[in-house]
């Protein structure tokens, strides 16, 4: 029967953030998160009473190839912690047609992940000081098996925030490994701040990320 996960929901969109902002995308949302940030805009699906259907990869796989759309992004909550996400990754770099992203929160170790033939796109957050979870980052374990493919988020929230994204992109050199974005916390800092800390800071090779969908949508609106 193979193992059924917890799936909180799924849905095709637009991706709204990283390297393919804008394309079409079926999103695989899975339940629970290790983390507790302050801005988490998705606290909804890390409940222990979440809703949510059980389903294998096989199934996962065959509802995500009947909308012929390409780009998969599984996400969370924190889907690294999923147990069996491996599995499931298998499951789905399997198939050639598809383009498989996973957005993880920084917290956990991807190198068991990295071995997979034909491995998703890593996006990975560095959670800055305002998200009161800093502490919890692996940045250091996770650095060797970024590639190029691969994208490290920094969402921001204040000036502070900036002054650290700041100092980890240039100790790590973090642009000649992956892209990079800042992605400010809706509601808490302007988009123009960011803009000018880059001007101020010549920074080349970051890039400033707005959540697309929380512009076409409310941005409190589910399934977008």
């Amino acid at each position: 029967m193979g193992y059924k996960y917890k799936v909180a929901e799924i849905f095709t969109s637009i991706n709204g953030e990283g390297t393919r902002a804008g394309e079409l995308a079926v999103f695989v949302r899975l339940c629970g998160c290790n983390l507790m940030c302050s801005y988490c805009d998705t606290m909804w699906a890390n409940s222990e009473s979440t809703p949510y259907k059980e389903m294998t990869a096989d199934e996962i796989r065959n509802n995500i190839l009947k909308t012929r759309i390409k780009n998969v992004t599984l996400t969370g909550g924190e889907p690294l912690k999923a147990p069996y996400v491996k599995e499931l990754l298998i499951c789905l770099s399997k198939e050639n047609a598809l383009s498989v992203e996973i957005e993880t929160n920084g917290s956990v170790n991807i190198e068991e992940f990295a071995d997979i033939e034909n491995r998703p796109i890593f996006t990975l957050d560095y959670k800055l000081p305002s998200s009161g979870m800093e502490s919890r980052m692996c940045l250091e374990e996770n650095l060797p098996f970024l590639e190029k493919k691969d994208c490290m988020k920094f969402v921001v929230g204040s000036e502070k925030d900036l002054e650290k994204a700041e100092e980890i992109i240039k100790k790590y050199v973090l642009t000649e490994k992956c892209s990079v974005y800042f992605s400010p916390v809706f509601g808490k800092i302007e988009a123009a701040s960011i803009v000018e800390f880059m001007k101020k800071r010549n920074f080349n090779n970051v890039r400033l990320q707005l959540q697309l969908h929380k512009f076409i949508w409310d941005p409190e609106k589910r399934g977008v």
